[in-house]
C-alpha cells in the first residue's frame, strides 16, 4: 500500500554515520565481563582519556524466553481474499479490432494480528485489511476460522476484526509511554510466509512522524525498533520483556523492500484506544484541540521569538484558534506555546497528536503553556470535529 512514496511494510531511506573512530576492548573473559571505551581522536591520532568503565554480569542480559513463550501462543496469521484486475489478450477478438479486455481474478494476502480478548477480538493494521472481501484466521495452534470486520481506522493504520471462538490466549496491553530508549522489545508475526517469528531489538525512538498515513488526517507518532520486521509482519504484536503488547508491527524504512535496519510500530496508547471505541461505539471517537499548530524550531525562534517573547526551542507554537473549539473555549490564543499535555512533555507534533489520540470528545485534560515568558496551565474540554463534547456511535462497520 503505497502513500506520498513510502510504502507501508516497505519505505526508502539512506543514512550515514560520521564520528570518531570508537574501539572496544574486552578486559575479561570470565565471570563479569569489563569493558572499557577508548575514543581515537582522527584528526590528531591521540588517544583521547578512557570513558568510565561499565561492569557486566550474566544477569544484565535480559531473558526474553518468558515474553516470546506466552506472546506467540496471541499472535494470529491473517490471510485476505481480494479481486485484482488485469487484461486479457484474446487473439480472435483481436482479429475482429477488440484489444484488450480487463478482467478480475482473486488473489490473497497475509499479515498478522494480536488477540486482545478471549471471545475473540483480534487487532491487526487497516492496510492489511484493504479491499478484503473474505478475512481468514489461522491460530498459533492451528485452527482456522472466518472473520468478520468490526471496523478500521486509515488515520492511524488500526483496524480490529471478530472471530467466533472462545478461551483464547489473549495478550495484555503493556505501556507504550513506559517504554524507554534502549529497552528490549520483540517483534511476532508471521513474516514470508513463515509461523510465528520471533525477532528482539531495542527501541531507537519514540514518537516518529514519517508520512507514511495520511498527510491530512493521519496521526503518526510510531515507536521505531531495530527488530528484524519483514512483509507479513504487518499486524503483528510489539512485545516488551513481560510480554505485554506496547505496539502493532506496521511498516520498515527499506531501499531493497525487505528489512534493512528501523521497523515502526504504532503505540500501545492509540491501539488500546481504538480498538476500545470499535469494539463500545462501532466508531473511533476522535477528539480534537481545535487548532493549528507548529514546533518551536531555532527558525520559529529567530523569526517570532521578539514578537511573542520565544527564547527556547522547546514546544508547540499555536497558530491557529477554530472559534468555538475546545482551544479557544478554554483561553488558549495565537501565539501560546504547548510545552505539556497531562503532564507529559510536549515538544514535537507526534506527542501531541498521540497525546489527543488517547482521548474522546468530552474529556477534560490539562495543558501546560507559555504565554509571553509566563508559564500557566488551563483545563481544556475537547470535541469531536462538529464541536460537540458527546460521543457519535455507529451502528454501521466497514
Amino acid at each position: 500500500m503505497k502513500k506520498n512514496g513510502i510504502i507501508l511494510i516497505v519505505a526508502v531511506a539512506v543514512s550515514a554515520i560520521v564520528g570518531a573512530i570508537t574501539a572496544v576492548v574486552s578486559l575479561s573473559l570470565g565471570g563479569d565481563t569489563t569493558i572499557k571505551e577508548v575514543v581515537y581522536t582522527p584528526d590528531s591520532g591521540n588517544v583521547a582519556e578512557p570513558r568510565p568503565q561499565v561492569v557486566l554480569s550474566n544477569t544484565d542480559y535480559p531473558d526474553l524466553t518468558f515474553a516470546a513463550e506466552s506472546a506467540v501462543r496471541s499472535v494470529v496469521h491473517i490471510e485476505t481474499t481480494i479481486d485484482v484486475g488485469y487484461m486479457e489478450y484474446d487473439p480472435i477478438m483481436e482479429f475482429f479490432g477488440f484489444g484488450p479486455q480487463p478482467g478480475t481474478m482473486e488473489a490473497t494476502a497475509g499479515g498478522s494480528g494480536v488477540i486482545i480478548s478471549e471471545d475473540g477480538y483480534i487487532v491487526t493494521n487497516d492496510h492489511v485489511l484493504e479491499n478484503a472481501k473474505r478475512v481468514r484466521v489461522t491460530l498459533y495452534d492451528g485452527r482456522k476460522f472466518d472473520a468478520t470486520i468490526v471496523g478500521t481506522d486509515p488515520d492511524t493504520d488500526v483496524a480490529l476484526i471478530k472471530i467466533d471462538a472462545t478461551e483464547l490466549a489473549v495478550m495484555p496491553f503493556g505501556s507504550s509511554d513506559d517504554l524507554r530508549l534502549g529497552e528490549w522489545v520483540l517483534a511476532i508475526g508471521y513474516p514470508m510466509e513463515l509461523q510465528t517469528t520471533v525477532t528482539a531489538g531495542i527501541v531507537s525512538a519514540k514518537a516518529r512522524h514519517l508520512g507514511a498515513i495520511s498527510e491530512r488526517t493521519g496521526i503518526e507518532s510510531f515507536i521505531q525498533t531495530d527488530a528484524a520486521v519483514n512483509p507479513g509482519n504487518s499486524g503483528g504484536a510489539l512485545v516488551n520483556t513481560r510480554g505485554e503488547l506496547v505496539g502493532i508491527n506496521t511498516l520498515i524504512k527499506t531501499s531493497t523492500g525487505s528489512f534493512v535496519g528501523y521497523s515502526f510500530a504504532v503505540p500501545e496508547t492509540i491501539v488500546r484506544k481504538v480498538t476500545t471505541d470499535l469494539i463500545e461505539t462501532g466508531s473511533v471517537q476522535r477528539a480534537v484541540l481545535g487548532i493549528s499548530f507548529t514546533e518551536v524550531d531555532q527558525e520559529l525562534v529567530d523569526k517570532a521569538g521578539y514578537q511573542y517573547d520565544i527564547d527556547e526551542v522547546h514546544g508547540i507554537f499555536v497558530s491557529g484558534v477554530a472559534r468555538g473549539g475546545a482551544a479557544e473555549m478554554a483561553g488558549i490564543a495565537v501565539g501560546d506555546i504547548i510545552v505539556s499535555f497531562d503532564g507529559v512533555d510536549v515538544n514535537d507534533s507526534s506527542t501531541l497528536l498521540e497525546q489527543v489520540s488517547k482521548h474522546r470528545p468530552g474529556d477534560v485534560v490539562t495543558l501546560g503553556l507559555r504565554r509571553e515568558g509566563r508559564a500557566f496551565e488551563v483545563e481544556v474540554t475537547l470535541q469531536n470535529r462538529y464541536g460537540e463534547t458527546t460521543m457519535r456511535k455507529s451502528s454501521h462497520h466497514r
